[in-house]
């Protein structure tokens, strides 16, 4: 797929995103929110892919909003912001929403947005020079990309509330102890991390993990007795799958299992 603002390949059965305006640390605007959606729904639709890897090119996984281009919109500003708005939330929820895992490898800064998309993965890895930051009350505007969905639920209210009101830059070390994140590692290593981790959910289970996607996105929403009933119907309709099948064969005839991602 030809894109302008993110480079997108398919490498096994992993599709590799990145977000690709190096020179603006790749702030998003109307045509990179669009060809996000674009990739996300790919990534949802097409089941030769099994994992999905979101990162950003050049020194920083994404410093947020293009304010530049904000600026020059002038008083068609507020229609700019809403239909990015349309395309970057159909992203997110793709991605929260698709079967296959998004691992997010945060290079550098991960800004407004950008923070919001590093939070939106199944697995978040940062190299050592991630840092965190919400940036939106810095520039007079507030959070969108789910932000205030997810980042609660991270790290709890608190928390949420202190990085949102006074934009404190939140560095790797930081992150991995308030539980933000999932694993850092050298800057030298992040991609080659993300690819291993890749690798492994590609051939993994992939109804499965939707499914493990689809309990979790709803499990602050539902009362006991509701998750309990959507968990019973999601394991047994997991083990109509090949899938599930073949993991209960497996184990019993102790051999590996040979997931196909059906």
């Amino acid at each position: 797929m030809n894109f302008e603002t993110i480079a997108f390949e398919i490498r096994g059965q992993t599709a590799y995103i990145a977000l690709n305006r190096p020179a603006s640390f790749n702030a998003l605007n109307l045509t990179s929110g669009k060809e996000l959606m674009s990739a996300a729904i790919s990534c949802d639709e097409n089941w030769e892919i099994r994992a999905v890897v979101l990162t950003g090119t050049g020194k920083a996984f994404c410093a947020g909003g293009d304010l530049p281009y904000f600026a020059e919109q002038g008083a068609q500003l507020p229609v700019i912001l809403k239909e990015m708005a349309t395309y970057c939330h159909a992203a997110t929820s793709r991605f929260m929403r698709m079967d296959k895992p998004l691992i997010t490898a945060v290079n550098g800064a991960a800004a407004g947005i950008g923070m919001s998309l590093a939070l939106a993965g199944d697995i978040i890895l940062a190299g050592e020079s991630a840092s965190f930051m919400a940036a939106y009350t810095a520039a007079g505007l507030s959070p969108d990309g789910a932000m205030t969905y997810l980042l609660p639920r991270m790290i709890g209210l608190s928390r949420a509330r202190e990085l949102i009101l006074t934009n404190r830059r939140l560095k790797a070390g930081e992150a991995l102890d308030w539980g933000l994140i999932n694993k850092v590692v050298s800057d030298e290593v992040l991609l080659s991390e993300a690819e291993l981790l890749a690798t492994s959910l590609e051939n993994g289970p992939t109804r499965s993990y939707g499914m493990v996607k689809k309990l979790l996105n709803d499990c602050f929403s539902a009362t006991p007795e509701t998750q309990m009933e959507q968990e019973a119907r999601g394991i047994t309709e997991m083990a109509r799958t090949r899938d599930g099948l073949e993991g209960i064969n497996a184990f019993v005839g102790k051999q590996p299992p040979k997931f196909k991602g059906c």
